[in-house]
């Protein structure tokens, strides 16, 4: 492990972080927003702290090994978050404190979509747009993007992959070499983001509107422009754009690559985990538009699209609204929010346990069963037609109990600041499985919960997107030891 290979790269890595504040800054110039300076402060900071970090070890040459990119993934997602709420303590009036734009700014970029800020609608509009860019860096991963383009400069980049992919299954590659891997992933996710756009304008959004909700779309983060979040343009069409996207991007990554290299779509009904999920919404959406329905709730149409939209938004994590579900009746909200446990597929923007995981914990349980019945017998574990390892579903097991452990120790920290159990029960799951809507009095917003208790969700946060492992192996002895 080399300390200074690793500020080498911290260094590297945020001067390039600095360039996605360039973007902003011209959206300021076009609206003559007047907070372009806040973005400019932003670069020079990142800048002049990049090359702090970067000179002093820049003849610093060695090939990166697992332990450090896992030093590098946590650093890297901490200060890249830190350093992107410097634009939202700095643009002026109605400008953020220093609590507020950290949990902003790591709300953004681990595309959970909590949000302190109300009156959103009244923001400049480049402060919107600064917002919904984060998640969208943040839904694909910086460090996916720099596995792409620092290899140019000398680093490797295979070590820091295998700790940003989520879910269980990170060591295969779309392609041979780690570099076109991380290049077809952005690629894809590029391209569903244009064709997200498209359609939100035909479906009748500004190109403004379209553009902010398509990167918070596709990185299923749940950031809008409008407080009323896509219940604002009451579309029905819209709606269904946004079904269907947050659908797509809740699949694995890899079944695009491999629809769009051997042009079929069979791949999605053929992948066990694809169609867990499939399923898992249907039902959900069922239960959920017949309570609708046989409450009066809503009539039959909007019944229907509210249901339909909500289990679709909530479960995949992505956290957007048309309707406020923590008033609907009976246990529709707990429902829904137990099912953003399960999240989206290993693979995609998603948050959540990750289906595979949730699979397999199934399977296994199953197999105990059919164990007591025939003791002697050696079951294996299939997903499809491949038989798990033992050592992924031990891992698997072993994910859970730390994610139980983790939540119930956070829970009872975010209680002993005075939020109230279901305040804290909703807005603890909420942070870390990256969905973003809570229940309680952070149902609307958590702008006014203590900064303790919103500290401890940034690290729920930065957990939840680095799927645990990642960042809670840097406190054990052994990491550190030679």
């Amino acid at each position: 492990m080399s300390l200074r290979v690793i500020l080498r790269i911290l260094g590297l890595l945020l001067m390039l972080f600095s360039l996605t504040m360039l973007p902003p800054t011209l959206i300021s110039l076009w609206f003559r927003d007047g907070v372009w300076s806040a973005f400019i402060s932003g670069i020079a900071i990142s800048v002049v702290t990049g090359l702090l970090l970067y000179l002093p070890n820049r003849h610093s040459q060695k090939e990166l090994r697992i332990r450090d990119g896992f030093i590098i993934a946590a650093m890297f997602w901490t200060v890249l978050a830190l350093f992107g709420s410097l634009p939202l303590m700095l643009f002026g009036e109605g400008s953020l404190g220093i609590t507020d734009a950290v949990f902003e700014s790591f709300s953004g970029l681990t595309t959970t979509g909590a949000t302190v800020i109300t009156g959103i609608d009244f923001l400049p509009e480049s402060i919107l747009y600064y917002r919904q860019q984060l998640q969208w860096l943040g839904g694909m991963g910086i460090v996916v993007l720099a596995v792409a383009i620092l290899p140019t400069l000398g680093v490797g980049g295979m070590a820091l992959y295998r700790t940003e992919i989520p879910g269980p299954l990170k060591d295969s590659k779309l392609t041979p070499r780690i570099t076109e891997t991380a290049k077809a992933l952005w690629y894809i996710y590029a391209t569903l983001t244009l064709a997200c756009m498209i359609a939100y304008m035909l479906a009748g959004m500004s190109w403004f509107d379209a553009l902010s909700h398509s990167f918070s779309t596709v990185a299923i983060g749940g950031f809008s422009t409008y407080d009323a979040s896509i219940g604002y343009f009451d579309s029905a069409t819209i709606e269904m754009v946004c079904v269907g996207f947050m659908l797509i991007s809740a699949f694995s990554f890899s079944l695009h690559f491999i629809a769009w290299r051997e042009k079929s779509l069979m791949h999605y009904f053929h992948d066990p985990e694809a169609r867990f999920l499939m399923l898992f919404l249907l039902a959900l959406a069922v239960i959920t538009v017949l309570s609708l329905w046989l409450t009066d709730t809503y009539d039959t149409l909007r019944g229907l699209r509210h249901g339909v939209f909500q289990v679709v938004s909530v479960a995949t994590t992505a956290g957007f609204s048309v309707a406020d579900f923590s008033m609907w009746p009976g246990a529709l909200p707990f429902l829904l929010f137990v099912a953003a446990f399960v999240g989206g597929c290993s693979g995609s923007t998603a948050g959540g346990m990750k289906v595979i995981r949730i699979i397999l914990i199934i399977k296994q349980g199953m197999r105990e069963i059919m164990r007591l019945i025939h003791p002697n017998a050696v079951i294996a574990v299939k997903v499809g037609k491949v038989s798990v390892p033992d050592s992924i579903a031990q891992a698997v097991w072993g994910f859970f109990s730390v994610y139980v452990m983790l939540f119930l120790l956070m829970l009872v920290g975010v209680m002993a600041t005075g939020v109230d159990q279901v305040t804290a029960w909703s807005t603890v799951g909420s942070a870390l499985n990256n969905l973003g809507p809570a229940l309680g009095e952070a149902s609307t917003n958590y702008g006014d919960m203590p900064s303790l208790a919103k500290w401890i969700l940034v690290i729920a946060m930065l957990l939840g997107r680095l799927e645990i492992f990642t960042v809670l192996v840097l406190f054990t002895p052994a990491f550190w030891r030679r």
